[in-house]
This record gives C-alpha cells, structure tokens and sequence, in this order.
C-alpha cells in the first residue's frame, strides 16, 4: 500500500497512526501541499479532488478522505468493534470531527501557523467553536478514557490528530 500524505496535516497522520498502530505494511509518500505538490497532473490521476490523504491498494485502486481511509484500514481489527451500535459511536465521533472540530481546530492552526495571522486578525467565531469542540471533547471524557465504548478505536485516532496541536492554533 501507498499513502499519499503532507506529514504537518492531521488528516494525513490519522492514517499514519492507524497504519502504525496495525502494523501494516505501507510505503509514504511526501506531497507538500504549501508547494503545491497535490495539485500536479501526476497527482490528480490519483485523486482529482486534489487533496490529502489518499492511499493506493495493491490491485491500483485508490481511496480519499482520512476517516473513510481509516474506517477502511481498520476493518475486522481491534479499533473498529463488530457490534453495530459501537460501529455507529465510532461513525457518530469520526463525522462530529469532520463538522465540528477540524473545520476550527485545524483551520486556526493553519491560519496562525502557515499564514502566519496574528491574534488580531483571528476569525472569533472560528476561535470560539474550536474551544467549544475542545470542551465538549473534555466533558464526554470525563469519567470515561476512551472516545467511542470501552477500547480504544479509530474514533480516538481521529480526534487525537488535531487536538494533540491545538496549541498552535493558539486554542487550549
């Protein structure tokens, strides 16, 4: 397996992580996305959306979008549970990153980080749902370790990716 992937983006190490973590047999691919590398002819025959991650599978084909990538990886092993109910608690957390903690939590660090925005040119209502996602996170733990029933699963890979450097963004 191939994976495609800029190492400083979160989505990108969610796949790392998980590849790591199951022990699978994989080879990285540098593209820097601040040099445009995700946007070359060579790149868009391999996801015309022109984003990473995506990884290639043995037989050629190839899948976009890290918790779909995940999700996949993660198939009839320890971080996806059998039981369909904790499946959907894994999905209930892999989609509320999408909408409500990475659009905040990794776009404020790509602001302050790689634009180089000061604090006075922060988006407040960006700032605001990234700490409030960050807070919801910290009151469903409490009392619990894990994300999404009692083992640890891609659920907690995948918010670990951007929370882990929040602080760069100037949130926490």
């Amino acid at each position: 397996m191939r994976i495609y992937g800029d190492i400083n983006s979160g989505n990108c190490l969610k796949v790392k992580y998980t590849s790591d973590f199951l022990e699978l047999d994989y080879e990285w691919i540098d593209v820097d996305i601040m040099q445009g590398e995700s946007r070359t002819p060579e790149f868009l025959r391999i996801n015309p959306q022109g984003q990473v991650p995506v990884i290639q599978i043995e037989d050629g084909r190839c899948l976009a979008q890290s918790n779909a990538i995940i999700r996949y990886l993660a198939q009839g092993t320890a971080l996806l549970p059998e039981d369909p109910y904790l499946q959907a608690k894994v999905d209930e957390c892999l989609f509320w990153e999408q909408y409500s903690h990475e659009p905040y939590i990794a776009v404020c660090r790509f602001h302050m980080l790689y634009m180089g925005k000061s604090r006075e040119a922060w988006e407040s209502w960006r700032v605001e749902r990234g700490e409030r996602a960050l807070d919801d996170m910290e009151n469903h733990l409490t009392g619990r370790r894990w994300l999404a029933g009692d083992t640890f699963t891609i659920a907690d890979i995948t918010l670990l990716a951007y929370t882990r450097v929040a602080h760069e963004g100037a949130l926490i």
